[in-house]
């Protein structure tokens, strides 16, 4: 009897879980159309009151994003801190709300209304015009999201790996929006092969390499503090012999994204152990310093240093 109670209670956990996951994809569709019936600015306003609603009432992760600001800015008083936390909060809602209104990205002109890639030639004269595949690192810093769409566009179609959302209805709408213009994704569990044969023919591999590697395989130093690494980007452009950059994406004063693109030396470089962990320490550095100019612009809401 008490198996038959057993089976009916994961039975009812498992009903809930499906409805939930449901009724969440649900509100994520009908955010996308409410966001696409607004005009930009419109759409910004909202997300900074859903940021404030976050972070605020709400208070998600309230108390990992104050604690991890203030450690890594000590010389931060405590009203500075919840200025940055502030701004990170409305950041994260308006990244979300700009995917949500891609499908009004129709073509180039639109994606050069959004943003501005300052140093595109760095990109296309590493990658001998087109003609040779390259690895892209960058951050959960500005719009990500954006960077990659607008990126993919204007400079050339990309494949990016992705982690797979434990909703999976929320999982595939997100991955339907991110292709709708030429990119392409992979999961980072089929990651390596599908990964090495884009870049053995020519293609663009874009990876964020900013977050905590729950395997705990490799560690290092990240805004000061022993942390997790990851080395994927830097295993494929040694593996492969590719060129590897950094492209991070910020708010600029006219209300257009910011695209910087960085070449990272590899020339002194080849494809060992060490070498993958000094090529990955190149690009964190170059990630640290731009959290370190503009930390409001930074995913803190991740637990960064959980694995460290």
């Amino acid at each position: 009897m008490s198996t038959v109670r057993e089976w009916l209670r994961a039975g009812d956990r498992q009903w809930l879980k499906s409805a939930s996951s449901w009724l969440t994809y649900r509100l994520v569709l009908f955010i996308g159309v409410v966001a696409r019936r607004l005009t930009q600015r419109q759409a910004r306003r909202v997300a900074s009151l859903i940021g404030d609603l976050l972070h605020h009432l709400l208070k998600l992760r309230r108390e990992l994003v104050y604690g991890n600001l203030a450690i890594s800015f000590p010389e931060k008083s405590p009203d500075e801190i919840r200025a940055i936390a502030t701004t990170v909060y409305r950041n994260v809602a308006i990244a979300l709300l700009d995917v949500l209104r891609f499908p009004l990205i129709r073509d180039k002109k639109d994606a050069a209304a959004l943003v501005d890639i300052e140093n595109p030639e760095v990109f296309w004269q590493g990658t001998d015009n087109g003609r040779k595949g390259a690895v892209l690192v960058s951050a959960h810093y500005g719009n990500w999201e954006l960077l990659a769409f607008a990126s993919g566009m204007l400079v050339k179609p990309m494949t990016i790996i992705v982690k797979e959302l434990s909703n999976i209805l929320v999982d595939r709408a997100i991955n339907r929006l991110r292709t709708s213009r030429g990119n392409s994704v992979v999961y980072d569990d089929h990651a390596v092969r599908e990964g090495l044969r884009l870049l053995g023919e020519g293609g663009v591999l874009a990876i964020l390499a900013d977050q905590s590697d729950p395997s705990g395989t490799n560690f290092g130093e990240f805004l000061g503090r022993r942390a997790t690494v990851f080395h994927g980007a830097a295993f494929f452009a040694l593996r492969a012999q590719v060129p590897l950059f950094v492209a991070m994406c910020r708010h600029g004063s006219d209300g257009k994204y910011k695209v910087e693109v960085t070449e990272v030396d590899t020339a002194d470089l080849k494809f060992c152990k060490e070498d993958i962990a000094t090529l990955s320490s190149r690009y964190t550095r170059i990630i640290e310093g731009y959290i370190l100019r503009c930390p409001e612009e930074w995913f803190w809401l991740h637990n960064r240093w959980k694995n460290g």
